[in-house]
C-alpha cells in the first residue's frame, strides 16, 4: 500500500468512525431508560458491536470509490457519502442530547435517503462499496422504525402539559 492510499485509509476510517463521536458524548442515561419502548428491541449490548461493523463497512466503502475514480471523478458520490456521514452524526444529539425523538425521527429519514442515494451512486464506481452499505441502510430502517416507536409511545399529551 502506498503512502496516498494509507493516508486515505486513514481518512476515510477516521471521518466514519468521527460519526460515532456523537455516541460517546451524548449517551442514553436515564432518560432513556425510563422511556416506553417496543418489546422488539434489541439489548443494549447489541448497538455498539453493530455500529463498530457498520462503521467500518462505512470506512471502506468510500475509501474503494477513492480508489476506484478519485476526489475528482467521483466527487459528486463522495459528497453524498459526506453528507449521509454528517446526518449519521446528526441524529445521536438530536435523539439523546436534546431528547427529541421527533425531530430525531425526521433526521434518521434524511439519514436513509442519504444512504440510499449514496449505494445508487456508488454502484457504477464500484458495486463492492454499493453492496458493503446496504447492511447500514438496512440497519438504520430498522432503527427508524424504533424511532418513530419510541416517538409514538412517549409523544407528550398536550391535554396533560406532557414532557418529552
Amino acid at each position: 500500500m502506498d503512502a496516498s492510499s494509507l493516508l486515505m485509509t486513514i481518512a476515510f476510517g477516521a471521518a466514519s468512525f468521527g460519526a460515532a463521536a456523537t455516541g460517546a458524548i451524548f449517551r442514553p442515561g436515564d432518560w432513556y431508560r425510563r422511556l416506553d419502548k417496543p418489546p422488539w428491541r434489541p439489548p443494549n449490548w447489541l448497538f455498539a458491536p453493530v455500529w463498530t461493523m457498520l462503521y467500518a463497512s462505512i470506512a471502506v466503502s468510500g475509501w474503494l470509490v477513492w480508489r476506484a475514480a478519485g476526489i475528482e471523478g467521483a466527487a459528486l458520490p463522495l459528497a453524498v457519502f459526506a453528507l449521509q456521514l454528517l446526518l449519521n452524526a446528526a441524529w445521536t444529539p438530536l435523539f439523546f442530547g436534546l431528547r427529541r425523538p421527533d425531530l430525531a425521527l425526521v433526521e434518521i429519514v434524511m439519514l436513509w435517503g442519504s444512504i440510499a442515494a449514496t449505494i445508487v451512486l456508488f454502484y457504477p464506481v464500484s458495486a463492492t462499496a454499493a453492496w458493503l452499505l446496504v447492511p447500514y441502510l438496512a440497519w438504520v430502517s430498522f432503527a427508524s422504525a424504533l424511532n418513530a416507536s419510541i416517538w409514538r409511545r412517549n409523544r407528550p399529551s398536550a391535554a396533560a402539559g406532557g414532557v418529552r
